[in-house]
């Protein structure tokens, strides 16, 4: 990929590592755009110079009337990049945490669905471009106090996988961008061991330029994630994970 030439919207680009990438594309002098919910990070982003967008992922509507905006002030738009998601601790002890899962598939993974869908056919006219998922470390080794969000990051895998096949002979690139724990978004308060976001940046866009560039983008911090059952340490890694539970109310004395 040449990360000097292509005109970008990182969609949930507002705050941590979609905001870092987008600031990483654009120095490497692409033109860059950012779509996101909160007004005031927009504003501030847009006085750094980004074109941004107003959408809510979780919002149809939403997302087509920021896909036309994009679309007409940036009719070259080659690259997708879908940020968005939450990550929300769960007690599936206690069933009224429901709507936490309900929020986090409608975010991470339909919220990735609706974006894809609104932009493929402008894509796929162009006959070039690439869409970027983005999935997480948890998709492949699940953190358990976060049952859904590992779900919810598990299917957008899948789902990048089917769409990959699917747009085969098209000229649209299909690309899976896998974090681990990255310091942001106050990962580095619970997880000493959160990779630093300059660091997390500089190897994905060394990966990403790549040629060819790699299906998954996987830092060297995620390795041990992805590979875990290939390895046969997950059984190992998912149990030393599962001291976290201990963090949940009800398993607190």
């Amino acid at each position: 990929m040449d990360l000097s030439n292509r005109t970008v919207l990182v969609v949930g680009g507002t705050s941590g590592i979609g905001r870092e990438l987008a600031r990483r594309f654009a120095a490497a002098g692409s033109i860059v755009a950012v779509g996101g919910r909160s007004p005031e990070a927009l504003s501030a982003l847009a006085g750094e110079g980004f074109g941004t967008f107003s959408i809510d992922v979780t919002d149809s509507a939403s997302v087509a009337s920021a896909r036309d905006a994009a679309l007409a002030r940036y009719p070259e738009l080659d690259t997708v990049v879908t940020m968005s998601g939450v990550m929300l601790l769960e007690d599936l002890r206690d069933p009224v945490l429901f709507e936490a899962a309900a929020t986090t598939i409608d975010t991470n993974l339909l919220g990735t669905i609706r974006v894809i869908d609104a932009f493929t056919p402008h894509l796929v006219r162009r006959g070039a471009g690439t869409f970027i998922t983005v999935t997480s470390g948890i998709a492949f080794l699940p953190f358990p106090p976060m049952p859904s969000y590992a779900a919810s990051k598990a299917a957008v895998h899948a789902y990048t996988e089917a769409l990959r096949a699917q747009l085969d002979g098209t000229g649209v690139g299909v690309v899976e961008l896998v974090p681990p724990a990255v310091a942001t978004a106050g990962q580095e308060e619970v997880n000493p061991h959160a990779l630093p976001l300059d660091d997390f940046a500089t190897e994905v866009m060394h990966l990403l330029s790549q040629d060819p560039t790699p299906h998954e983008i996987l830092v060297k911090g995620v390795l041990t994630h992805r590979w875990a059952e290939r390895d046969g340490t997950y059984d190992d890694l998912v149990a030393q994970r599962s001291k976290a539970l201990a963090m949940l109310p009800s398993r607190q004395s």
